[in-house]
């Protein structure tokens, strides 16, 4: 192998990273290379490890190394609550806010028909078998507030209405901190029909 095929070779897979292009690659191996070789032997050795040892809980779906998770087998977490989101980084998110002490349900994507993404390819029917085991009480709906995200809790509403489960869907509205001037009209809307 050339060393330009090799240098080639780690831009072109540092490209396939979200929102890196050509230049920042470019930017990334240069660096490594360079300064840091040390660096690149730590970020080689930990893709690899994660790469063959994470896998899916068998239970939620998020990343684990064990066949169930961490959080699936906290006997202090709330079983009668199922928080959905769409991937690992978003219940990630809730997680770091310690407010909420139930269990999730990660969808791994979101319904995009556009996209050729339907229910079976985010695996809805496992999350409804999930949700009829008796235990759950309250799905909590945290998909994103995109248009693929509602279309994905919408059809997960009205599925739960079907089968009688109480659902409730994370609440919308002005950012704290924020000035009314310089929120978007969309999310002055949604708070103004959601006020409490």
């Amino acid at each position: 192998m050339s060393d330009a095929h090799t240098l080639d070779a780690l831009i072109q897979a540092l490209r396939r990273l979200p929102g890196v292009g050509v230049k920042s690659a470019s930017r990334m191996a240069f660096h490594l290379l360079q300064h840091d070789r040390e660096g690149a032997q730590l970020l080689s050795r930990a893709l690899q490890e994660a790469a063959t040892s994470v896998r899916h809980c068998a239970r939620c779906h998020t990343f684990s190394e064990g066949e169930i998770c961490a959080t699936c087998q906290d006997p202090a977490r709330d079983a009668s609550k199922l928080c959905v989101v769409e991937t690992p980084a978003d219940q990630m998110a809730l997680e770091r806010t310690g407010a909420y002490k139930g269990l999730y349900y990660v969808l791994m994507g979101k319904l995009s028909p556009l996209d050729g993404i339907g229910p079976r390819d985010i695996g809805l029917k496992q999350f409804f078998e999930r949700v009829s085991d008796g235990t759950v009480r309250e799905v909590i709906l945290a998909t994103n507030f995109t248009a693929e995200g509602e279309a994905t809790a919408h059809v997960i509403a009205e599925a739960l209405k079907v089968r009688g489960v109480a659902f409730t869907r994370l609440a919308r509205g002005v950012p704290i901190g924020s000035e009314l001037e310089y929120v978007d009209l969309g999310t002055i809307a949604h708070a103004l029909v959601d006020r409490r």
